[in-house]
C-alpha cells in the first residue's frame, strides 16, 4: 500500500527563534519569496506587500491552482498595496520605521525613483537591514539589464559545463540561480541581522545580485583556466574530479548513479563487478588515470549493471559498501520509504487541496525548530490586521477608499468542469 505523506496541522500560535522580527517583503517572484520564505519558516513575521494583482510568483498556477505561490509563502502575511501612489509608498516607508528586514528585487534604480532608497530608509530606520536583489548588481555596465534567472545561468558559465559535449548546452529545469542566490542572501540576513542586535552596529544594504552566488558555487573553474589554459568541456553526469562517477541504465530500464570519489571505494568497485585485475591496469589504478579513461570505465561498469534490474543492482552494491543510488522522479520521491519515515515530504492542510505535498522546514533545529503557522495567503488577505494598527481606523479607512490599500481580487481556487 502507497504510503502517504505526513500529515502537518498548522500551528498558529507556535513560536520560532525569529519571533519579534518583522519583515517587509517588495520582491516579486522567487528569489525574494524563497528567502523570506526561510525567515518566516523560523518565526519572523514577513509581511509580503503585493501589488493589487498580487505576486507574479501567483500566476504559476497548475491546473488553476497555485502551486508555486503555496509553497513559497506559507506562514507569511499578505498586504496589498499600490505603490503607482504616493500613499502606497508612505505606508511602505511606515512599515520600515517598524521592521528590522525589508527585501526588495526591484531594477537598479527604481526604489530610488520610488523615494524609498536605503539611505531614506535608514534615515527613518538606522537599524533596517535593506536586501537588494537583481540579476547583474547595484553597479557596473549590466546593472539596467533584466536579470531572469535563465540570463545568469548561461551568462554565469553554468549552461556552457551542463550536458553532454556533442550536444547543447543545457539550462537547469528548475529556478537554480534564484534559489542559490535566496540562500546565500539568507544567511547574509542573519549576519547583518547579528551586526545590529548583538554588535550594536547600524543597519545595512545588501547587495544581491543572482549572478555572483551562482557563480561562486561552481568551484575552481577560473583557477584551472589560468593553470592550464582549457575550458571546461560537458562531460554529462560524468566528473573531472573523480571517477568512477555516472549514471548507468538497469536491465529493467531504470537507471542508477554510482560514486567513487576515494581511493579505497573505487577499488571495490572494480573487484565487486568482478574486474579484480582493473586495480592494478594502468587505466584505473589512480584518479587521473580513471578520469583520463572515464569513457572506457563507464563501458565496463555499465555493462555489469545492464544485465541486473534496478533492485538487483541496489542490493548489490548495497551488500558491497559501494555508494549506489536510484535515480528517481517526482512519482517514485513521493511514494519512497525514506522520504516519508524522515518527513522529508509532508502534506499541509489546504481549501483547494486534499492536502498540500510540500518541504518541511529545513533545516531541523533540535531546541528552536521553526513551525507552520498558517497557509499561504490571499492577496491583501492581512490589510486590515496589519496596516490598522498602523495607520489608525480612519487613516486606514482614506487610504481604502482612495485606491492606496487594494481590497482588490482573491486568488482563485481550481475551476471545477
Amino acid at each position: 500500500m502507497t504510503k502517504r505523506p505526513a500529515r502537518k496541522s498548522f500551528q498558529p500560535a507556535a513560536r520560532g527563534p525569529l519571533n519579534g522580527v518583522r519583515v517587509v517583503d517588495l520582491s516579486r517572484l522567487v528569489a525574494g519569496n524563497v528567502l523570506t520564505l526561510q525567515l518566516a519558516d523560523f518565526g519572523a513575521e514577513v509581511i509580503k506587500i503585493e501589488p493589487p494583482e498580487g505576486d507574479t510568483l501567483r500566476s504559476w498556477r497548475v491546473k488553476g491552482i497555485e502551486t508555486a505561490w503555496k509553497v513559497n509563502s506559507r506562514n507569511k502575511k499578505s498586504v496589498a498595496l499600490d505603490l503607482r501612489s504616493a500613499a502606497g509608498r508612505d505606508i511602505v516607508r511606515r512599515l520600515a520605521a517598524t521592521a528590522q528586514i525589508l527585501v526588495e528585487s526591484f531594477r537598479p534604480g527604481v526604489l530610488e525613483q520610488m523615494d524609498l532608497a536605503p539611505d531614506a530608509l535608514h534615515a527613518i530606520n538606522p537599524r533596517l537591514v535593506i536586501v537588494r536583489i537583481s540579476g547583474w548588481g547595484q553597479d557596473g555596465r549590466y546593472r539596467h539589464k533584466p536579470g531572469f534567472g535563465t540570463l545568469i545561468e548561461g551568462y554565469s558559465g553554468f549552461a556552457s559545463m551542463n550536458g553532454f559535449a556533442d550536444r547543447e548546452p543545457v539550462l537547469p529545469p528548475m529556478y537554480l540561480a534564484d534559489a542559490i542566490a535566496a540562500l546565500y542572501g539568507y544567511g547574509a540576513v542573519m549576519v547583518a541581522l547579528r551586526e545590529v542586535e548583538i554588535n550594536g552596529g547600524k543597519g545595512q544594504t545588501l547587495d544581491l545580485p543572482l549572478f555572483d552566488p551562482l557563480f561562486s558555487v561552481l568551484g575552481p573553474q577560473a583557477a584551472n583556466h589560468k593553470l592550464t589554459g582549457e575550458v571546461k568541456e560537458r562531460t554529462g553526469s560524468r566528473s573531472t574530479n573523480a571517477a568512477p562517477r555516472n549514471v548507468y541504465r538497469t536491465k529493467d530500464g531504470h537507471w542508477v548513479c554510482l560514486s567513487a570519489s576515494t581511493q579505497g571505494m573505487a577499488e571495490r568497485v572494480l573487484v565487486k563487478i568482478g574486474r579484480p585485475e582493473l586495480v592494478e591496469d594502468p587505466r584505473f589504478a589512480t584518479n587521473i588515470e580513471r578520469v583520463r579513461n572515464g569513457l572506457e570505465l563507464d563501458r565496463i561498469i555499465g555493462g555489469f549493471v545492464a544485465e541486473r534490474d534496478l533492485a538487483e543492482n541496489l542490493r548489490y552494491f548495497d551488500e558491497a559498501g559501494v555508494t549506489i543510488g536510484p535515480v528517481y522522479d517526482i512519482s517514485q520521491i513521493v511514494r519512497d520509504d525514506y522520504v516519508l519515515e524522515r518527513e522529508a515530504l509532508i502534506e499541509t492542510p489546504d481549501e483547494e487541496m486534499d492536502g498540500l505535498p510540500t518541504h518541511p522546514i529545513v533545516p531541523r533545529l533540535s531546541g528552536t525548530p521553526g513551525a507552520l503557522r498558517h497557509a499561504a495567503p490571499r492577496i491583501g488577505e492581512h490589510n486590515e490586521a496589519v496596516l490598522r494598527p498602523l495607520l489608525g481606523d480612519a487613516d486606514y479607512e482614506a487610504q481604502c477608499a482612495a485606491g492606496a490599500i487594494s481590497r482588490g481580487p482573491r486568488s482563485k481556487g481550481a475551476r471545477k468542469k
